[in-house]
């Protein structure tokens, strides 16, 4: 079985990248301490260890990557998680986003549109003590059967917003999509005022592997 070892060195490591994503403007603190708690060399092949905490994307099999830790960082910022929240992630992918939600002390529900994905990342999860839901389908249809939710949040570059995921998404709750092509998007925060009326806030570029499923790249 791998052995998980979060040296003195590895947390040294954590600080110094908190501190880069503070100095690009993250303020949440919650956050910060989120990522400085999570040993993100974790979620790599032992030979990609030395990249760990570097403030990058990295590959993780089938066609899909680890975010970037900023990108996490705001995103999960955008989402203004509160403890007890009802989140839905759409795209679990190695589990680095799901761990960050779920050290804020949210109900993490999130879904993988990838077999080997999902099942790789659902036996190692618990193994560092995450609970979260797992499910397998496609996304981009949302989860209807455990709807509604406090925050979703999608974390594959959408060519459209899902209607799905504001069907889904409770009075007053927030949906944190990037939206664009295949290369780069805006990141899009939705704020679901009443059944009718949806406020919507645009932020930076990013660039996201696709969405896959019917509501997105298919």
């Amino acid at each position: 079985m791998l052995k998980l070892e979060d040296s003195y060195r590895h947390k040294g490591q954590r600080r110094e990248l908190v501190n880069v994503i503070r100095k690009k403007g993250i303020k949440n603190e919650a956050v910060l301490n989120a990522i400085n708690a999570i040993p993100r060399h974790f979620f790599f092949d032992s030979a990609l260890h030395s990249h760990a905490y570097e403030d990058k994307a990295f590959p993780i099999g089938e066609g899909q990557t680890i975010s970037q830790p900023y990108t996490v960082a705001f995103q999960t910022e955008l989402l203004e998680v509160n403890k007890g929240d009802k989140i839905l992630e759409i795209g679990t992918g190695s589990g680095y986003q799901a761990a960050v939600l779920y050290l804020l002390e949210a109900q993490v529900h999130t879904i993988e549109f990838q077999p080997k994905l999902y099942e790789r990342t659902k036996k190692f999860l618990p193994r560092i003590g995450v609970k979260v839901k797992f499910y397998l389908g496609d996304g981009s249809k949302g989860l209807p059967q455990k709807a509604p939710y406090d925050k979703i949040i999608v974390t594959a570059g959408a060519p459209v917003i899902p209607n799905d995921l504001l069907k889904q998404l409770k009075v007053n709750g927030i949906l944190v999509i990037p939206v664009g092509n295949r290369v780069s998007q805006k990141m899009m925060k939705l704020t679901k005022i009443s059944e009718t009326k949806i406020l919507q806030e645009e932020y930076d570029n990013f660039a996201f592997v696709p969405l896959l499923g019917t509501g997105g790249w298919r």
